[in-house]
């Protein structure tokens, strides 16, 4: 194990790449719907779902996190064995 905390980081191009990736499929969408031949309600409507979609994404992936967490054990460095 290289890391003393036992907490495993993202290197900076990985979190670089997610921020990226992220920007390029928000644009992708908002430009699809912008441009989507349809009444404005309807773009709306399409662009409210896609803003509760990330956002419930986003929630998702905390809950998931802050459940492998709870589930890891402590790490204690000074704990006689």
């Amino acid at each position: 194990m290289s890391d003393a905390s036992g907490k495993q980081q993202n290197t900076a191009a990985f979190y670089g790449q997610a921020v990226a990736s992220f920007a390029v499929a928000m644009a992708a969408t908002a430009i699809g719907i912008f441009k989507l031949n349809a009444d404005a309600w309807v773009r709306a409507f399409l662009a409210i779902a896609v803003l509760y979609l990330v956002t419930s994404a986003f929630t998702l992936a905390k809950v998931i996190r802050d459940r492998q967490e709870a589930d890891r054990p402590a790490y204690h460095p000074f704990e006689k064995l």
